[in-house]
This record gives C-alpha cells, sequence and structure tokens, in this order.
C-alpha cells in the first residue's frame, strides 16, 4: 500500500501511515502560551484553546518585548511566536528567549513562506514552523507533535527547505572544497517532507535526534546562518 500511494517505502507520506499516538496518547496537558500582535486572532486562539484537551493555554503576548519579560515566569511547554511581530521580531525573540527557557520547545507562525525567516527561525532555535491561517487544532497537534521529538511544519514550507538545500548542494558541486548533500542527509530532508518526526528518522536511519537536527541546520545556505 505505502509504494502504491507515494512510492517511498523507507519514508511514505503521512496519507500512507498512521501516528495515533499523536491524538490518542494518554499523556498530561501541554502548558502553550502565544505571541501574536493581531489581536482579533491572539484571541481567537486563546479562546479556542480554553476548551482543549490536550493543551493548557497559559496566555498570551502581544509583542517581542512583553514576550521576554512574561515567558520566562511561566513554566511553558510550547512557545507558538509570530514571525512579523511589530518592534523585535518573533526570530529575535526565540533567539532571546531560548537561553532564558531551555526546556521550552518553540514553533513559529507566519502569513509568509520567506524563505530567510524560515532558517533564521530554526538558527535561532526553532523546531517547527506553520503557515497562516492556523486554527486551534493545529495547534494541538503541532504541541503534541513537537513535544514527541517532531518538527511541525506545513507541507510548503518543507519543500521549500528541500528545495533551499537542493539550489545549495548543486552551487555547491562548483566548488570541491564544499561537501554536497550526502545521501543520509537526502533521506533526512525526504522524511522531514514525509512529515516523520526527529525520533521516526533517527530510528529509521540508526542516528541520534541530535544528528538530524544538526543537519537540518548545519547544511542551511550560509548567508542564513547566525
Amino acid at each position: 500500500m505505502v509504494k502504491e500511494l507515494c512510492g517511498n517505502a523507507e519514508f511514505p507520506c503521512l496519507l500512507c501511515r498512521h501516528r495515533p499516538f499523536l491524538m490518542n496518547a494518554k499523556s498530561p496537558m501541554l502548558r502553550v502560551a502565544i505571541v501574536e500582535d493581531q489581536a482579533a486572532l491572539r484571541e481567537s486562539l486563546v479562546e479556542c484553546l480554553q476548551n482543549s484537551r490536550v493543551i493548557q493555554c497559559l496566555g498570551a503576548c502581544a509583542s517581542a518585548e512583553e514576550a521576554v519579560v512574561t515567558l520566562p515566569q511561566w513554566q511553558v511547554d510550547v512557545v507558538f511566536m509570530d514571525v512579523n511581530l511589530p518592534g523585535d521580531s518573533g526570530v529575535r525573540c526565540v533567539q532571546q528567549l531560548a537561553p532564558m527557557m531551555p526546556h521550552t520547545i518553540f514553533v513559529m507562525l507566519t502569513a509568509y513562506d520567506d524563505a530567510d525567516a524560515v532558517f533564521q527561525s530554526l538558527q535561532a532555535g526553532a523546531c517547527g514552523y506553520l503557515l497562516k491561517p492556523v486554527r486551534a487544532k493545529h495547534l494541538e497537534e503541532a504541541a503534541r507533535e513537537v513535544v514527541a521529538g517532531g518538527s511541525p511544519m506545513s507541507a510548503k514550507i518543507a519543500r521549500m527547505v528541500v528545495q533551499s538545500f537542493n539550489k545549495t548542494a548543486a552551487a555547491r558541486e562548483k566548488t570541491p572544497a564544499e561537501a554536497t548533500l550526502t545521501a543520509r542527509e537526502k533521506s533526512i530532508l525526504d522524511a522531514l517532507v514525509a512529515g516523520y518526526l526527529y525520533k521516526e528518522i533517527s530510528d529509521q536511519l540508526q542516528i541520534s535526534e541530535h544528528t538530524v537536527h544538526f543537519h537540518i541546520r548545519n547544511h542551511a545556505p550560509k548567508q542564513w546562518r547566525r
């Protein structure tokens, strides 16, 4: 069935497999916070999440400046961070918060599939990237996935990441000193596009989750590194 649907036996796509542990696993409620400058969206997400059986929304901030002061005081598992905030950007906010909140996972939200923002977010320490519009159920699934060791990304974002890596690899072929993408790295990227969790990728390829994340971040185009 896997081969018939997507032709990828090693890493079948989401339509070819089930991930019941994301929605049915018995676990404590995840504590999340939202950083979003658009009042209507912010209030809507917070209100919807109040009825969630998966997520406990501790609150929301309207700016990076507010988030830097407020969030370190909370015990937060996952922060959903808007990229395009007034004042300091969401990327800058993650750079500031990550050292202060080492046990918190950051997932970026944006209305734009901007390559620079994607890789800057990953380099800042974000573990996921979702395109707006998002609904409460999307945040629920993303929170469960990222805590389970995954890197939730909208399909369009994941494909853009792969395309960017492929372009970089092609450019490096002209420079012998630069290493091109290896078969292992390509397998990791294929799995990312298919929607696999970091843990699933590491188990399948028999490498650590840290190695998976390292390859994603280390091989971003140089102009996106920080």
